[in-house]
This record gives structure tokens, sequence and C-alpha cells, in this order.
């Protein structure tokens, strides 16, 4: 089927809107919902490409995507709400509102699961996605997962935290956390957005995509109790992200001091901080601060990036998996302030060749599906393999032949390296982090399209 991911309004409104169609044909996206708010006003509301491409339906400001992670930073708000109440305390442990937990969980407070320092991993090796779990059920089963580092050591993304936060809002509001942000958050402002369910009736939803060896495939079917977890599984539009967006410029519902803390990167055990608050990544672009957060989930990408310094915040939803929104989030950026325009980042000198070299014959037998799993550490090959390394073995390998590997960031935390590549393949490049543990191992790694 050809994909027709021309702009909705079937015309090029300016130099902005080819770039923007340029960039969703680089990476093959159906459509696309984009807002930008400049100086607490929409300044630009449009919708690009198919929302369904088996009805060819086009994009529209209203539009419905899933959220993602992106969710993540409702459900750390109604956290600050409920201790705002005196429900809560963030320094509580997670057992005072979870019933059997674990003794490896008596130290994790809410805090650490906020700002994803608990050592908590991620139940995808175990997890059965077609299955409806009762809340304690899904609590036992992740219990079983294996810590991966004492609370406040590191920071390691876990999705998991999150959905342990849903449950002691539950406990905590004494009501089902989706409920209780509809009353305190999506209502008072006006959004549309809800829990996912996929039985109801929903106007103007957008359809998620796979591409799948060149052919698109609709998104994955989950059972209905694991797409209302807490960790991202929202329905909602570009104009919602728009509407909270503007409102947190303001004191409601979230006060200065709580935005504050929301939007202070951790600090670890060792005083050491990473750059990640309650819910949201704190980062630098050319100097200028950027309070963001990105997400996917079932054939969906999206992204916020709100441009403090710059009273500039761009939202994008896109409804393809592995697709990059942030690619566009950047371009959108740098039309409205120059300045934030991202460079392509440059490779920098080479300690360690032969690990390199080792790294490139691995994303070789990755990309002709020769790779073996004991490259991986035992935790990483169990969640790689036999799916995901195959699906990212297509897609690198329609990329053409690798030609090298070039080394951009190396950063060594005690016998763990953290390394980031350009990937150079013939028809396209790809960034790519590894994390090399002291055996040699690959204990985590990632990549999208530069």
């Amino acid at each position: 089927m050809s994909l027709n991911i021309a702009m909705a309004a079937g015309v090029h409104a300016d130099q902005l809107d080819d770039k923007i169609q340029a960039e969703m044909k680089r990476q093959k996206i159906p459509g696309v919902s984009l807002v930008v708010v400049k100086d607490g006003k929409i300044v630009r509301e449009k919708g690009y490409g198919l929302a369904n491409v088996e009805h060819q339906v086009g994009v529209k400001p209203e539009t419905i995507f899933q959220s993602g992670s992106v969710g993540k930073q409702f459900t750390a708000a109604l956290i600050l709400l409920l201790e705002q109440d005196g429900k809560l305390s963030l320094k509580d442990p997670v057992s005072k509102y979870l019933s059997n937990t674990p003794e490896a969980w008596k130290n994790i407070t809410i805090e650490h699961l906020l700002t994803h320092t608990s050592g908590l991993g991620d139940p995808y090796q175990t997890i059965d996605f077609r299955k409806d779990y009762s809340d304690q059920e899904l609590i036992d089963l992740e219990a079983t997962i294996p810590m991966l580092f004492q609370p406040g050591e590191r920071w390691s993304y876990s999705n998991m935290g999150y959905h342990l936060l849903g449950f002691i809002c539950n406990k905590a509001g004494g009501k089902f956390y989706g409920d209780q942000l509809r009353e305190r958050i999506f209502q008072p402002l006006g959004m549309s957005t809800r829990i996912i369910n996929e039985r109801d009736m929903i106007m103007h939803r957008a359809a998620g995509y796979d591409l799948v060896k060149g052919e698109w495939k609709n998104q994955e079917w989950v059972s209905p109790k694991l797409n209302t977890t807490a960790d991202g599984s929202l329905y909602l539009t570009a104009r919602d992200l728009a509407k909270w967006d503007i409102a947190l410029m303001g004191n409601s519902p979230l006060n200065e001091a709580q935005k504050r803390a929301s939007w202070t990167p951790v600090k670890l055990n060792d005083g050491k901080t990473h750059p990640y608050g309650y819910g949201w990544e704190i980062v630098q672009v050319n100097g200028h601060k950027k309070i963001a957060h990105g997400g996917a989930w079932q054939g969906f990408t999206t992204s916020i990036d709100r441009y403090v310094d710059d009273k500039l915040s761009v939202i994008v939803l896109t409804n393809r998996s592995g697709s990059s929104p942030q690619k566009i989030a950047n371009i959108v950026a740098a039309d409205y302030v120059p300045v934030l325009k991202v460079e392509r980042p440059r490779a920098i000198t080479d300690p360690e060749p032969v690990l390199t070299k080792h790294l490139q014959t691995i994303v070789q037998h990755i990309s002709d599906g020769s790779i073996q799993a004991a490259v991986f550490d035992e935790k990483m090959a169990a969640f790689l393999f036999p799916d995901l390394i195959k699906e990212a073995g297509v897609k690198l390998k329609a990329s053409g032949s690798l030609d090298r590997l070039e080394l951009l960031s190396r950063e060594v935390d005690g016998e763990m390296k953290r390394l980031r590549y350009r990937l150079v393949f013939k028809k396209e490049s790809y960034i790519m982090n590894f994390r090399i543990n002291a055996e040699g191992k690959i204990a985590g790694a990632g990549y999208h399209l530069e």
C-alpha cells in the first residue's frame, strides 16, 4: 500500500511545513500533530499526513493519539497534589501503600519512583501483555524482578516504578488514579485527555502503526488492564498538551514550589545529580534550558519540549513506532528561535579503537541476522531475543552496508562504560548508546535514526 504523507490541508503553507513533511518522509511517519506555544499562546496548530492509513483520514488538530511516557508527568503531578492534601509524603516507603512488597523494596520511597532512582527494573521479560492483571497480581509479578541497584545509588529508567505510583495514587486518593486526573487536572483545564479504552467509541482517534519489513502493520494488541497503567496510558491531543503547558506557566494545578521540585535534577546518594526530576527531563540546548519528555507505546511516539528561557514549547505526536518526534520538534524549535538549532554531534578521539571495532562487528552481526546472545549480559539478552533483536536487524539491514562507527561520547562510571556512537550506513546514520560491563558484555543498548 502506498502511503500519502501530504499535509492534511493539502497545501504547503511555508518552508517549515516543507521541512516537517520532508522529515516525515525520511522517517516514514504516517501522521503528525503539531502545536507550538510562544509566550503563552498557541501560534501554530497543524495536522500532517494520515491519522488512519486504511481509511485515508488526515490528521486534524482534534486527532487523538496515545501519550506513551509523556503521561508520566501527569502521574507525577497527581502524586504532588496528594502530598499537598496530606495523603502521602514523597519520603514514605512504598510498602506503606502497597501490600505484599518484598524485603528488597523496604528502602524504596515514593520519590525514588518519581525520579527513576529506585533500583527497579522492568518486567517485560516475564509479563504477558495479553493478560488482564489485577493491581495486586501485577505488583506480585513485579516483586519477582531483581533489583538493579540500591535505592538512590544510580538512575535507571523504570516504567515499573510508575506502575507502582499509579497503585499508590489509587490507595492514597481513594479512587482510580485516572478518575483523579480527570477531576483535578484534565477537566479543570478543558483537556479531552483520558485513560486508554480501545472498546469505547472515541471520535477522531488515530491508529498506531508499526513498520515491519517495509510493510505497515496495525499496533499490537495489549490487554485492557495493561493499557491503564500510570506509566503513560493516555489518549490525548496536541492541543491538550498545549493547555497543560500554558497552565504550567501559572500556579494551577501545580504551585511554584511543586514545579520547582519537578524540574530539579535528582540528587543521588553520592551527591551527584542526574538531569531528571518528577516525570520530566531537564537538559540544556545550546545553553538554553529545556524541560521535556518523550513517549512511545502501541504504534505511537510523542514529545513535549518546553524551552522555558525562550517561552517556547513544541509538542509533536506521531502514529508510527520507532519514529523520532524529537527530530521534528528540533526543526520546529530552530525555526522559531534559531539559536536552538541542534548541530550534528562531532566525533571525538577514540581511546579504545579495539573496543569500537568489536562493537562494529556486533552491529554488523545484528544487521545480517547472525548475532549471538552471548555478547549481551543475561538480562539484556533475555530482553532482546528473539523478537527485538530481529526487528533491529531488519531495520539496520535496510539501511545498506555498515561503513563505520564514530565515537561521540564516553563516560566511565565505576566498572561500567557508557558509549555513544554514530553508526554510518550507506543509506542512513543512527545514534546508538551502549553500556559495557566489567566483563565486556553489553548491559544496555538503544538506537535511533539520526
